[in-house]
């Protein structure tokens, strides 16, 4: 506000500030340029309606010319009267959606999934609001909503979990209707959701005939993956109503990545070095796989309808790796001096859905899903080491096998009480069957002969719930749920077999107010809890080795071997999210949520030096703990609009932007960097595109940017992370409306990554950085509708 008065008031002060916001903050200031152009618009609107009678304005309005005079003795024609055309785009039936929703979502429909036309939905994700990916940029990490990662943001796939072994760098964007985003949890998609939800809608089966077809390749450094995909969308038989839906992707991807890592271990009062190792080579990988959805559904009629829902992944893959270690510093001889790693996977995801849906009475409906699915992955390595002079030292072989099967069932029964009332009760509850089977051996002798390698694991889990959606009056919507889950898991064939049951309440409770009830303005507040269970390998005492310092022997904290803890206990988390929101008479939007959430029982990775029954010394090992209590909060700002709807005579650039400020305190551990792990302090995109007038081109471009941040993990643990940066940029020539041309560019101003871990031990600190070099990414692309 000072800073708009000031601006108001004196047009040279004003520059002065533009000027100095533009050099230090050119994200913020497109940002805030949106909000105070949304702001004029607004009241340059109330003018008009207090002037004149007010039109929708979604539409230009095209009025009849003057009628010519009538000829002598002719009657006087009627009066023309004015013809008003509107219409709107998919973006602006999203933006309605979301405008209307009492709960607090984003919805991103196929207009802006396809916008960039990229090969994963990761990378469709990495641009929304509030949302960050974890890793180097290009290798598409987890998605993170409020820059939170392990398991705080809830990712489903149709209102379900994902399936266990899927990656959504398999999924491609032309298998997705829409994705919603959640940022306060509901009792129907449930509280796993500290952070939010990610709901991912795949392809639905419509009415409209769609057959399209799209083959091309992405090449990174000399090394080329292509692609091909097909949708296609019909009717099925000659019955009303009774339609298909096939999405199939084929991919081939072929990369190599440096690997650049250097050890030290200095001591904390001189910073003296007594031991630096620097290790580099380079990991390849060919991955080839198919991915496949469909829906089938018929109309029963009166209202109901039957629909299956079948999803496939197959892939493999086969990696090859290359070291050279080199120790300049260091009382004793390094591990090894060169390793050769040889690897393979092999993956299989597969899953049948079916939904009933039935009319039971005027105002009552039943939703009905089954489910069940498999996975199973086998995997295998082998690691070679050599010393300086070639000879052999130590060969490692380890191999994996993996079986889950899940079953599932969610039931919604909905009540219309009255008009604008609605009551939903329902439940959810999931089985889920794990068995592993693992050997690692090392120069033909079995490790951790203690530890049986054969796992069998079960999770059970029950959730009942209940939420009502009310409008109380045409400014109030209100939204009140409240569930109740329980999770009960067991293990056998560990070391210490697991038997852990917990249970959760979650009360839930949103509203919406609007000024009046034509108005562009909103205010939504959420008053929520949520939690955060413990994943199975958490939870199970049954440790992995680290691969550079195997045992009997020693090892350094930086490369610690890992083992679970059955003791977790689940963090619960309160939460208020507050938000303002101006929507524009074009389907832009300008919006500020504010949000704060309060974490007990924080689960925290925590590297110890410990008496181990592998070893036959003490070894470092990172075991996860609850470590107490800890407090999140941040502001999110969203501008999108084109140019033309904020100044007149301005080309019909659209324009999209968002900034997230994030800030959290970890109680108990020392500052001033105790924060949650791996959460920046801000994120922000800032991008536009623009199809041009008279010919069939279409270009866009979107800068990504991350902050550096430093983590204080415990009194002697801490972690860093460089700035990440991507800018990308695209452009389609379409020949004629079934035939076009995509070219795009991604990380076109790369920057590598950097992080860097240090454990204190004592009079020591052990510091592991690892260097991760970004290259610009190059997409072709062919684009047919048959």
């Amino acid at each position: 506000m000072r800073l708009l008065s000031r601006c108001s008031s004196s047009s040279a002060a004003c520059r002065r500030l533009e000027r100095d916001l533009l050099r230090r903050a050119p994200l913020a200031a497109a940002a805030l340029y949106c909000l105070v152009s949304a702001a004029q618009a607004q009241g340059q609107d109330a003018g008009a309606a207090a002037a004149a009678p007010a039109t929708p304005a979604s539409a230009p309005v095209a009025e009849t010319p003057p009628p010519k005079a009538p000829a002598s003795g002719a009657a006087a024609p009627a009066a023309l009267q004015r013809v008003q055309i509107s219409g709107s785009t998919a973006g602006d039936a999203d933006t309605r959606e979301r405008r209307e929703s009492t709960a607090a979502k984003i919805i991103v429909g196929r207009e802006e999934i396809e916008r960039f036309g990229d090969s994963s939905v990761s990378d469709v994700l990495k641009r929304l609001p509030g949302v960050t990916t974890g890793g180097a940029p290009g290798r598409r990490g987890g998605p993170r909503m409020r820059g939170l990662g392990g398991g705080y943001t809830q990712m489903l796939i149709n209102g379900e979990p994902i399936p266990a072994g899927f990656s959504l760098e398999s999924l491609t964007p032309e298998q997705v209707e829409r994705i919603e985003i959640l940022r306060a949890p509901t009792a129907e998609y449930g509280a796993r959701a500290v952070a939010g939800t990610i709901n991912i809608v795949l392809r639905e089966a419509l009415q409209k005939r769609l057959n399209d077809l799209r083959f091309g390749t992405t090449v990174e450094a000399g090394y080329a993956s292509p692609g091909i995909s097909w949708t296609r969308n019909d009717k099925l038989g000659e019955g009303a109503g009774n339609a298909y839906n096939l999405s199939v992707s084929v991919f081939r991807r072929n990369r190599a990545d440096p690997i650049d890592n250097r050890t030290t271990i200095s001591r904390i009062d001189s910073g003296a070095t007594t031991l630096e190792q620097h290790e580099t080579g380079v990991d390849r990988d060919h991955r080839l796989g198919i991915n496949l959805s469909s829906r089938l559904q018929w109309r029963l009629g009166d209202g109901d309808s039957l629909s299956l829902q079948p999803f496939l992944l197959l892939a493999r893959s086969d990696g090859t790796g290359r070291r050279h270690l080199e120790q300049p510093i260091g009382s004793t001889a390094a591990p090894y001096s060169d390793a050769e790693i040889d690897s393979d996977n092999r993956l299989q995801v597969m899953r049948l859905n079916a939904q009933w849906q039935k009319r039971l009475a005027a105002s009552s409906r039943l939703d009905l899903r089954l489910g069940g699915g498999g996975f199973d992955s086998d995997s295998g390595s082998r690691r070679q080491e050599f010393d300086a002079a070639g000879v052999a030292r130590r060969r490692l072989d380890e191999d994996s096998s993996t079986r889950e099967r899940s079953l599932s069932s969610l039931g919604k029964l909905s009540h219309e009480l009255a008009s604008e009332h609605s009551l939903v009760t329902g439940w959810d509850v999931e089985l889920i069957r794990r068995s592993e089977r693992r050997s690692s051996v090392q120069n033909g002798v079995a490790l951790l002969t203690g530890f049986n390698n054969e796992l069998d694991a079960s999770s059970q889990r029950l959730a009942l719930y209940i939420q009502d959606e009310w409008n109380p009056s045409k400014q109030w919507s209100a939204y009140a749920g409240l569930r109740w889950e329980q999770i009960a898991t067991r293990s056998d064939g560990a070391a210490d077999p697991v038997s852990q049951r917990s249970a959760v309440w979650t009360p839930l409770l949103q509203a919406v107010w609007k000024p009046n009830e034509k108005s562009r303005d909103q205010i939504r507040v959420a008053l929520t809890r949520s939690y955060k269970s413990p994943t199975l390998r958490n939870l199970i005492a049954r440790p992995s080795l680290s691969t550079r310092y195997p045992a009997p022997g020693g090892n350094e904290a930086t490369s610690p071997d890992s083992i679970g803890n059955p003791q977790l206990r689940p963090e619960l988390a309160t939460g208020i999210d507050l938000a303002y929101e101006h929507y524009l008479s074009a389907g832009g939007l300008v919006s500020v949520n504010l949000f704060h959430r309060r974490i007990s029982d924080l689960i925290r990775n925590v590297t110890s030096l410990q008496t181990v029954p592998w070893a036959q010394q003490p070894r470092w090992v990172s075991q996860p703990r609850n470590i107490g209590d800890a407090v999140t909060q941040g502001i999110e700002l969203e501008a999108k609009a084109r140019l033309n709807e904020l100044r007149a005579g301005l080309p019909p650039v659209a324009l999209r932007s968002n900034l997230s400020l994030f800030q959290s305190r970890v109680d108990g551990v020392p500052g001033p960097d105790n924060r949650l792990e791996e959460q920046p302090s801000a994120t922000a995109n800032l991008g536009a595109d623009y199809r041009f007038r008279g010919m069939p081109l279409s270009v866009g471009g979107n800068l990504n940017w991350t902050p550096s941040y430093v983590v204080q993990q415990s009194d002697t643990q801490r972690r860093s992370a460089s700035t990440k940066r991507s800018f990308e940029a695209f452009a389609i020539w379409a020949f004629n409306p079934g035939l076009s041309l995509r070219v795009g560019a991604s990380d076109l101003l790369p920057l590598d990554y950097q992080t860097v871990s240090s454990v204190d031990t004592g009079s020591l600190r052990d510091s592991s950085e690892n260097r991760s070099t970004t290259r610009t990414q190059w997409t072709l692309r062919l684009e047919m509708k048959l």
